[in-house]
């Protein structure tokens, strides 16, 4: 458990901040009716609470302010129209703040930043909820950031993050968490904040020539919208980190080049371990003893890439929202656990981000590569959340490299989540970070080490 310290509010400077408003985009509409995600950086700093009370949270507030002047719709709400006329935006005005808790704990911090199996519902103490919606004319807001910061006395502070994707996907979260770790880590001196993070609002980049924005919005709106943010800690699961060594990744790629090179498209770190992951996991099934009642049923694999370089001109890299495309690899149950399994889920997996990476913004914009969904059973699916391009443990507040990073909401949703980031420790290797039951955790792990040994 974690004990308040202190819960504040902290809001852009007074001066010199505009009252905004960006109206969400088709690729920010799809996140409305999604789990807010829940993530936090752990860092080793030795430090009592007479300390931390006087020395770490006046700069923390004082630096997150300064960041709130740049990312100041992480500061306001997402307003959802309360009537079918309206249209979804998200709105800062004078007097938004972002909820932010200073607690402590004396729960084990070395168990915490293992990567061993841990009870997943630990985890939960660190990241806070978002505020309950708010009613306001015409719409109902909802905040879409969160955060908690928590001294584990002598040991280390975490540093949870809980926020609405709809307000932005994995690159604008870690440009704010980044600006905000520079400014703090050089004392609040803004001349150390690179053009990289200074946001791009500018949403008339982002053409919507077939009005897919309000299509999606229109469907959006046959669903029962769930505005609040409902935490449910899962009661039967647990979460591991398992590293995949740059070594091991070589190892594999020749394996394959060995197999099959002529029919091979995009062979890289990332698809040769997603590719792994994913069917170590559906050999799971099999170790535990769950029935397979038919090996011809189709299984799935879900990712998406940023794609700000697949317009033409490109979006900025600093542009403020989302700009997440998917892509599903599909196959039967058969060919993944069979001998050719890997080969295979290499193949359809690099055959996904090739296509990705070809098509133009035409088949973004009129919505073509959502079609792809239509027939996605997600009980038979593994998603990947994250990317190694976002190195969430290079965030440095001046306390050194983070000592663990978790994605919290693994935990949600129907598919099997895996999270997938550069190693902490050493350049090439990758993290995979898996929540699932204790049986399915410990299966997964001999499976996963038996098969790198055999390389």
């Amino acid at each position: 458990m974690a004990s308040v310290i202190e819960q504040c509010q902290v809001a852009p400077p007074p001066c010199g901040v505009a009252e905004l408003t960006l109206p969400l985009t088709y690729f920010d509409h799809t996140w409305l009716a999604f789990h807010r995600t829940r993530q936090i950086l752990f860092y080793k700093l030795p430090i009592s609470k007479p300390n931390f009370i006087q020395n770490i949270i006046p700069p923390l507030k004082d630096s997150l302010s300064l960041t709130l002047k740049h990312y100041i719709p992480l500061a306001g709400n997402v307003a959802c129209p309360l009537n079918s006329n309206g249209y979804p935006e998200l709105r800062y005005v004078t007097g938004d703040s972002v909820s932010v808790t200073f607690s402590e704990t004396d729960m084990d911090f070395n168990y915490l930043i293992g990567d061993y199996p841990r009870n997943a519902k630990d985890f939960y103490h660190f990241v806070p909820p978002l505020a309950e919606p708010k009613d306001a004319p015409g719409v109902q807001l909802a905040p879409v950031l969160a955060i908690q910061v928590t001294l584990f006395p002598n040991l280390g502070v975490s540093i949870g993050f809980t926020h609405h994707h709809v307000a932005g996907d994995g690159v604008t979260l870690l440009g704010f968490i980044k600006a905000w770790a520079m400014l703090h880590k050089f004392g609040g001196n803004e001349q150390h904040l690179s053009k990289e993070f200074i946001p791009f609002y500018d949403r008339s980049v982002l053409k919507d020539p077939y009005k897919q924005g309000m299509y999606i919005w229109e469907e959006i709106k046959q669903r029962n919208i769930e505005m609040r943010d409902i935490v449910t800690p899962p009661e039967h699961k647990v979460r591991g980190t398992f590293t995949i060594k740059r070594d091991d990744i070589e190892k594999l790629k020749n394996l394959i080049l060995s197999r099959r090179q002529s029919t091979l498209t995009h062979v890289t770190s990332f698809t040769l371990t997603c590719a792994y992951v994913w069917t170590c996991l559906l050999k799971v099934e099999g170790a535990i003893g769950e029935e397979i009642i038919d090996d011809n049923v189709l299984k799935f694999f879900v990712c998406a890439g940023d794609s700000r370089a697949r317009f033409n001109p490109p979006l900025p890299q600093s542009y403020f929202g989302n700009c997440l495309v998917g892509y599903v690899a599909r196959t039967t149950h058969a060919d993944l656990v069979g001998k050719e399994g890997f080969t295979i889920a290499v193949e359809l997996i690099g055959k996904s981000i090739k296509k990705w990476m070809k098509d133009d913004d035409e088949w973004i914009m009129n919505s073509s590569w959502r079609m792809q969904f239509s027939d996605v059973d997600w009980k038979r699916t593994i998603s990947v959340a994250g990317s190694p391009k976002l190195d969430f443990y290079a965030t440095d507040f001046g306390w050194g490299r983070a000592a663990k990073y978790e994605l919290v909401s693994l935990d949600n949703g129907d598919a099997i989540s895996l999270y997938l980031s550069k190693s902490k420790d050493f350049d090439g290797d990758l993290e995979v970070g898996l929540s699932l039951s204790k049986t399915q955790m410990n299966a997964f792990a001999a499976i996963f080490t038996h098969g790198l040994g055999f390389l």
